[in-house]
C-alpha cells in the first residue's frame, strides 16, 4: 500500500515498477546491473478520487503522456531499492502537490504614507546629488 493521506492510499497493483539499466558513466557494472527504475502510473485506471484525478490529468507536465500515463525513471542511486523507493517517494510528492490549492491573489494599492515616504526620501537623495556639482561663485 502507498500511502498519499489519511484518507487516500493506492495499491501496489496499480504501479507498474520496471528495473532498466542506468544511463551515464558507471564502468564495468553500469552495462551487468539494471540498477534504474521505471515508474508507470496509470492516471485514468487508477483508485483515486476523481479530484485527485483531474488535477493530475490538468497538470503540464512532461512526464504524464496523452493517453494519462505518469511515467517517472529513477536513476540517482547506485541500487535498485533506493532507486525504488525514490521513484515511489517522487509519485507520492506529484499527486500531493496536484492537490494544493494555491490562494487567490488580490490586488493591493500601496498606502498613502509608504508613497509619500518614496517620494520625500526620492527628494533627499535627489538634493544630495545636486550638492555633488561644481561650485559656482
Amino acid at each position: 500500500m502507498i500511502v498519499i493521506s489519511n484518507t487516500v492510499t493506492l495499491a501496489d497493483e496499480e504501479v507498474e515498477l520496471t528495473a532498466i539499466r542506468s544511463q551515464g558513466a558507471g564502468g564495468q557494472n553500469v552495462n551487468k546491473v539494471s540498477s534504474a527504475i521505471h515508474l508507470r502510473f496509470d492516471i485514468k485506471a487508477s483508485s483515486l478520487p476523481e479530484f485527485y484525478k483531474e488535477r493530475l490529468l490538468a497538470l503540464k507536465d512532461k512526464r504524464i503522456t496523452k493517453e494519462g500515463i505518469l511515467v517517472i525513471k529513477a536513476q540517482q542511486y547506485r541500487t535498485q531499492e533506493k532507486n525504488r523507493a525514490s521513484a515511489l517517494e517522487r509519485l507520492v510528492e506529484l499527486i500531493k502537490s496536484a492537490t494544493v490549492v494555491q490562494k487567490v491573489r488580490r490586488a493591493t494599492k500601496p498606502t498613502k504614507g509608504s508613497k509619500l515616504r518614496r517620494l520625500a526620501s526620492k527628494t533627499k537623495r535627489s538634493q544630495v546629488k545636486s550638492l555633488r556639482g561644481k561650485v559656482t561663485d
